[in-house]
């Protein structure tokens, strides 16, 4: 659906609107369960013929709202939360392939979704193959298999910050007969809103700069509703043939190609996986949203601000920040993200690991954690924690060099964080 209100509007207002008398902010509806007068009313709900609520685990009102609120901001049209952004990678793909299946994806994504999807999915009888974003459309071309059934990718890779060429990778999955599914954690729809490139459906680690202070961990998915899975039954039996566990619902004939993928989602692989946010941590989301736009701009212009510096400093072998100018990465951002990119930076300190170890113990304002995109700066050497798992030739193809440290700049003064780099990089 489209967006009708302003992006900052929709972020302090989207996705819940109170009735006469009614609160204002969001309630925390902290219940398992929830009373029906008569059975009858609460079959209705399981045979999926009404709407409403029954258990917590497959949905719930303040989650609802909350994702209802990011669906509009994405421009989506069926949404839904999950525990983290790991458990709505992992739903939004196993969603729609299973055993003997394949998948694309780049190489460039962040540690933690690469062993999902190499090692845990893999031994779940899905196989994925990793292509360099940097690929021509020849080679993204011979990736494919007759048993492909998606195509993955980041907006910004964490941490290689790499910028998804979408015009490329959409047109691949689309001739290809399949949907493009998106992380688009790090640019949020602030800056970049991936439905209106040709992505299918959308993933966060809510986490991240939608809470943006640390309080929540979650993730979300959101359908997009333009994929058209009735041109292809054969590959996505699922959402195109009837669903023995519902009583035979075909999940596109009944809730359309706007919401079978979202409502499969939650009533297969929620109810049967149980991978729910709770309502406390989907509203901490939504206050985090409220702020959202005022705090990206903010990360952006630090981020910057951060990365001019360490561009002309002796002790920097080299920055990646897809916002500076010069950057590889800076034409397709300013293509696909004009108004900014995110706060992350990614750096290599003269020395190697050893110099960006030693470098992140003297930071005194900067935190050493495995988090990013916070309204507090931090910072990660990935290659001994997120990407650890990796040989060399993988995190040569994920972007991630043992030099690397990734700067997840807050939204403190920006010149207080130049400081601290600049003390820390002395000898």
């Amino acid at each position: 659906m489209a967006n009708k209100s302003g992006i900052g509007t929709t972020c302090v207002q989207g996705g819940y609107t109170p009735g006469n008398g009614e609160p204002r902010q969001i309630p925390i509806y902290q219940s398992t369960t929830f009373k029906y007068v008569t059975s009858s009313d609460m079959g209705k709900l399981f045979d999926l013929e009404a709407s409403g609520y029954f258990y917590t685990r497959l949905q719930n009102p303040t989650n609802d709202y909350v994702a209802a609120k990011l669906t509009e901001l994405e421009g989506g049209t069926a949404g839904m939360l999950t525990s983290s952004g790991q458990a709505a990678n992992f739903f939004a793909i196993f969603n729609i392939a299973g055993v003997g299946d394949h998948v694309v994806s780049t190489s460039s994504i962040y540690g933690g979704t690469y062993n999902l999807f190499a090692v845990t999915m893999k031994r779940m009888g899905i196989d994925f193959t990793f292509v360099s974003p940097d690929c021509t459309a020849e080679e993204l071309d011979a990736a494919f298999r007759p048993n492909t059934k998606a195509v993955f990718g980041e907006t910004i890779a964490n941490p290689a910050l790499t910028v998804l060429d979408f015009d490329k990778f959409a047109s691949a999955a689309h001739k290809h007969g399949v949907p493009l599914i998106v992380d688009n954690t790090f640019a949020t729809p602030v800056n970049c809103r991936p439905f209106e490139h040709g992505a299918d459906i959308v993933t966060h680690s809510t986490t991240k700069y939608l809470d943006g202070h640390g309080v929540s961990v979650g993730g979300a998915i959101i359908d997009s509703g333009k994929f058209d899975w009735t041109q292809y039954p054969d590959k996505f039996p699922g959402l195109c043939t009837p669903d023995d566990s519902y009583h035979g619902v075909t999940y596109t004939e009944r809730f359309g190609i706007e919401g079978a993928f979202i409502t499969k989602a939650t009533v297969q692989l929620m109810r049967d996986f149980g991978a729910i946010q709770s309502p406390q941590h989907a509203f901490y989301i939504n206050l985090g949203m409220e702020s959202l736009h005022v705090r990206m701009k903010r990360h952006c212009d630090n981020g910057l601000a951060v990365a001019k510096f360490l561009q002309n400093h002796p002790k920097v072998t080299w920055v990646r920040y897809p916002g500076l100018p010069g950057d590889d990465q800076y034409e397709l951002a300013q293509k696909y993200m004009p108004s900014g990119t995110c706060g992350v930076v990614s750096f290599g300190v003269k020395g190697g690991r050893a110099a960006a170890e030693a470098f992140m113990g003297k930071l005194k304002l900067a935190a050493i954690e495995t988090h990013v995109a916070d309204a507090r700066t931090c910072c990660l050497h990935p290659a001994s924690a997120t990407h650890r798992q990796m040989n060399d030739d993988e995190l040569a193809a994920a972007g991630v060099s043992p030099d690397l440290v990734r700067f997840s700049c807050g939204i403190e003064d920006a010149e207080d964080l130049i400081a601290d780099i600049a003390q820390a990089l002395e000898d």
